[in-house]
């Protein structure tokens, strides 16, 4: 875990290069019928657009209060780099997870998967399951313990990121705010957690996968 100090190093160096929107590797219609383009466009134009502002505000803030020594300003800006840092984060990761094409997981991936899960649909079941039973909003995971050499599941709460929050290194993420899925599966959040499934980009999560375990 970071120490004050850290995150405020982390901050003022960020401060100086600005984060942007990352560009969707897709179209906003390209994940439909399962994701609409309404749901993307205001969930990347908007809501990652809104994480990644509000952390640039956050470390300049960071960056000042460091050079002033004002460490009770510096605590105090804590939550919002958490918050809108894991905004980031997670968003990022997610648009890449996701795309309008099939795809395959690698075999290595399989291999991975059935000795954690005993089945790919295994697998399926129990993240589906823990990510529909997150009370309020967060993230359901795949990740992956290097110390065990093994993939887990893992729900967050909010924006909190995977690797900070728990060690694990993400792999493949499902967003459950509402604002992911509210406009078209309205409260039935299982039925989204379901569907997104099958735009999984297997490929991608096979390539982190291999980074992790490499």
């Amino acid at each position: 875990m970071y120490n004050l100090r850290q995150i405020a190093n982390v901050a003022a160096r960020s401060a100086k290069q600005k984060h942007t929107l990352p560009d969707l590797p897709y179209d906003y219609a390209a994940l439909e019928p399962i994701i609409s383009r309404d749901i993307m466009n205001l969930h990347h134009n908007k809501h990652h657009q809104a994480y990644v502002t509000n952390l640039n505000a956050a470390e300049e803030k960071m960056k000042l209060a460091t050079e002033k020594g004002d460490v009770s300003t510096a605590i105090s800006l804590l939550p919002a780099l958490k918050f809108n840092g894991g905004g980031h984060i997670n968003h990022s990761i997610f648009w890449h997870n996701l795309s309008p094409g099939r795809t395959e997981p690698t075999e290595g991936l399989c291999k991975a998967i059935q000795t954690s899960f005993g089945s790919m649909e295994n697998m399926k079941k129990q993240l589906s399951a823990q990510t529909i039973a997150i009370q309020g909003s967060g993230w359901g995971w795949l990740g992956f313990d290097k110390s065990t050499g093994t993939i887990k599941i893992a729900t967050c709460a909010n924006q909190d990121p995977l690797q900070a929050t728990t060690g694990l290194i993400p792999i493949l993420g499902i967003d459950v705010w509402e604002h992911a899925y509210y406009l078209q599966y309205k409260n039935v959040r299982a039925d989204y957690v379901n569907a997104i499934f099958d735009i999984i980009n297997w490929k991608d999560v096979s390539e982190r996968f291999a980074k992790a375990s490499c």
